[in-house]
């Protein structure tokens, strides 16, 4: 099936989900000439109308299918609850749109399995929304590794960890939302290590686990065919350093806090002055990747080659294994 979006000027998107993330994502497009914000919707009609309001958005919707079905709507980005994405993400291939998932893009591998055989069967495109993947600062970090800068790169070192207060009913502790740091920051790491170094044949971890039982803080450590290592963590209720670093057999390249939102790194090249790249980002971010998801549109593409759906059922898969060692099933894994 020819996706329909690939010959618009103008990309028309909705939003499925009025939340915080929304806003931010809703914040982006505006710097982007050729998106136009259309519709919105919410299971709160109040919600949708005082979003649409904020963001002058034509078309409200109390509901989460009309939304889908809205016919001047072309793609749709999906900013509910990790454990609803997969519905969500369903529903809206099935009504005929294109798909932008926020991160998580499931809470497991199986649900973002039936995401990606959905995708293909509609032939409409569909990708997971790992936002820190696409500013500007990453694209010379895949550039600088391809060119070989620091020749190999043998290891890789990143965290995401922030302190949150204790709320067993917020969606970061409460299991019914798919609470824990692995999923909520922990994908952070976990998708960085993968743009670099690919899967991982070998995956172990550590977690602490709170009261409601999803993982609070946890270390990671991954091995890869080649010899590589991954050296990862992430937490909800301890503050981290937000620093990356890329450890080549001829150099380093540590990017600056907060990595997953980064303007600075410093490349060292063995035997050469090190090399301090600032590569400033504008707006939220977000836009980075809307303005990929407008071009595949427009290339009549089913997936983006920098977030292929692939690599995001391995990465959940990474994520089940790793809550398996820890003992964290969610309830509506059943």
């Amino acid at each position: 099936m020819v996706n329909t979006a690939s010959k618009l000027n103008v990309v028309r998107w909705g939003i499925l989900g009025p939340g915080s993330i929304a806003h931010r994502f809703a914040e982006g497009l505006k710097s982007l000439p050729d998106a136009r914000l259309m519709a919105v919707g919410s299971r709160d009609g109040a919600k949708a109308d005082a979003f649409g309001a904020k963001f002058d958005i034509p078309h409200r919707h109390g509901s989460y299918q009309a939304l889908v079905e809205d016919p001047e709507v072309d793609v749709i980005y999906v900013a509910t609850p990790h454990p609803m994405h997969k519905d969500h993400c369903v529903m809206t291939l099935t009504a005929g749109k294109a798909v932008l998932s926020e991160k998580p893009i499931t809470i497991n591998a199986a649900q973002a399995e039936e995401i990606a055989r959905t995708s293909r069967e509609q032939g409409r495109f569909a990708m997971e929304g790992h936002w820190s993947r696409f500013v500007p600062i990453m694209d010379r970090v895949r550039a600088l590794v391809r060119d070989g800068a620091i020749g190999e790169v043998r290891m890789v070192e990143a965290d995401f960890g922030f302190r949150a207060g204790f709320d067993p009913k917020s969606r970061l502790f409460d299991p019914d939302l798919g609470g824990g740091a692995l999923l909520d920051v922990g994908c952070y790491v976990l998708s960085f290590a993968s743009m670099v170094l690919g899967t991982p044949d070998r995956v172990s971890g550590l977690a602490t686990l709170g009261e409601t039982g999803v993982d609070e803080q946890a270390v990671m450590t991954l091995g890869y065919p080649g010899g590589a290592l991954a050296l990862l963590s992430t937490a909800i209720r301890t503050n981290t350093p937000h620093r990356a670093s890329l450890i080549g057999t001829a150099g380093q390249i540590l990017i600056h806090a907060p990595w997953w939102h980064a303007q600075r790194m410093t490349v060292v090249r063995d035997g050469q002055p090190e090399e301090e790249v600032f590569l400033p980002t504008t707006g939220t971010g977000f836009q980075y990747e809307a303005a990929c998801v407008q071009e595949c549109l427009r290339a009549g593409k089913l997936e983006c080659g920098l977030m292929p759906l692939d690599e995001s059922i391995a990465i959940q898969r990474t994520m089940d294994s790793l809550r398996a060692q820890w003992g964290v099933k969610y309830p509506m894994e059943g």
